[in-house]
């Protein structure tokens, strides 16, 4: 007899709205622990709101979640110490070097050996000639490579990545990927928001659709490859894409609401700060 083991986040009847605007709308899925679920959607669906609802960063209207075994609401300091949240911009201090980053931040977490997890964490994401240089000569992809190294000190078990390759070129997205698919098979659990199909299709356990603040699909590729028709064979055989699953399911998105979701976004962004 096998033991169900407890998802590493839980997420029922999530609800959460700027003033008339419905951001999300009863939001349910669950996270297994050591797996990356990626959470698909356009611009404005929700998916930093859902995410700073996690990081115990905003309160939800209604509904409850958990994160390694906590309530976001009622246990927030132990989400906290819990997780790791990396945003859409590299949170990295481009006058000190690469070492000295991962440092300053074992230092603030009072950590002791400073220099060996920093040491350890430029081997772990192969920083370590750069390690000696400033972060503000890093490339794109390395720069978020160490963004990302920064958030890992003190081995948190759930990580947030909120859209971590925006603005970066096919290179260095490549290399994050590579990053985030490490990440996961070192157990950490891995909770991806990204608009990019095929970074979805390249990392995602599972994959999660969100639209006009409900989850409209929650699956594995293939079994989201499967609610469309089978491909027919004419000259060459096509088999469907997330993208054509995407579309399939979201159908025409209005631009309208797109914007107003991220203009309430952006303001309660703004409120928080």
């Amino acid at each position: 007899m096998t033991t169900a083991v407890a998802p590493a986040i839980r997420v029922q009847g999530i609800e959460k709205s700027y003033n008339d605007l419905h951001v999300l709308q009863g939001v349910d899925f669950d996270v297994a622990p050591g797996t990356i679920f990626a959470l698909l959607g356009s611009n404005g669906a929700g998916k930093t709101t859902l995410v700073k609802i996690l990081a115990t960063l905003l309160q939800a209207d209604a509904g409850t979640a958990e994160v390694h075994g906590f309530d976001v609401a009622g246990r927030a300091g132990d989400v906290r110490e819990s997780i790791s949240l990396t945003g859409q911009f590299a949170a990295v201090d481009e006058v000190l070097t690469g070492r000295e980053n991962l440092v300053l931040v074992a230092k603030l977490r009072h950590l002791p050996n400073a220099g060996g997890i920093a040491d350890d964490l430029l081997a772990r994401f192969d920083l370590v000639e750069a390690g000696k240089r400033r972060a503000g000569t890093y490339s794109g992809g390395m720069r978020r490579r160490l963004d990302i190294a920064m958030s890992l000190i003190g081995d948190p078990p759930v990580i947030f990545l909120d859209e971590p390759t925006t603005g970066l070129d096919p290179q260095a997205r490549n290399e994050v990927w590579k990053t985030v698919q490490r990440l996961a098979d070192g157990g950490t659990t891995v909770l991806l928001t990204t608009q990019y199909l095929d970074e979805a299709e390249q990392l995602a356990d599972r994959i999660a659709i969100l639209h006009r603040g409900r989850i409209i699909q929650n699956g594995t590729l293939d079994e989201l490859k499967r609610l469309l028709p089978p491909a027919q064979v004419e000259y060459v055989e096509k088999q469907p894409s997330l993208e054509d699953v995407f579309l399939a399911l979201v159908g025409e998105t209005g631009d309208t609401e797109a914007a107003a979701n991220d203009t309430a976004e952006s303001a309660s962004a703004g409120k928080e700060s």
